[in-house]
C-alpha cells in the first residue's frame, strides 16, 4: 500500500533525489529564480519553504539542520538567512511557481520557481 507515499520519484534512488532537491534549492537561493520542469518545481517548493521557516528562527540548531540538508554547503546557506530576514512577518508562501509552455525537445511541462 502507498499510504503517505506521495513524493515524486523522478526515476532516481533516494540519495539521488535528495541530491537533486538540495542542488535545486541551492541554485534557487543563489539566483532567486530558476527554470525547471513543473514536477521538480512542485517538489522543490515545500522543501525550500521548510528551510526558510527554519532559517527565520536563526538559532544555531536550525543553522546546522539547514547546512546538513543542503549537502554541507555552509557558504551558500548564508544567503538563505539573509532571505529569511525579509520574510520575518510572513507566515508562509515564500515561493511562487509560474507555469510555462512545454519544452521543445521532449515536450515536458516547464515552470519558473522564484521567491516572492
Amino acid at each position: 500500500m502507498r499510504h503517505h507515499n506521495v513524493n515524486r520519484k523522478f526515476g532516481r534512488v533516494r540519495k539521488q533525489r535528495k541530491a537533486l532537491l538540495s542542488s535545486l534549492a541551492l541554485n534557487l537561493m543563489v539566483r532567486g529564480k530558476i527554470r525547471t520542469t513543473e514536477a521538480k518545481a512542485k517538489e522543490l517548493r515545500p522543501f525550500v519553504e521548510k528551510l526558510v521557516t527554519l532559517a527565520k528562527s536563526g538559532s544555531l540548531a536550525s543553522r546546522r539542520l539547514i547546512i546538513s540538508r543542503l549537502s554541507n554547503r555552509s557558504r551558500e546557506t548564508g544567503k538563505l538567512f539573509t532571505l529569511a530576514e525579509q520574510y520575518k512577518e510572513r507566515k508562509g508562501g515564500y515561493t511562487r511557481i509560474l507555469k510555462l509552455g512545454r519544452r521543445v525537445s521532449d515536450s515536458a511541462k516547464m515552470a519558473i520557481i522564484e521567491f516572492v
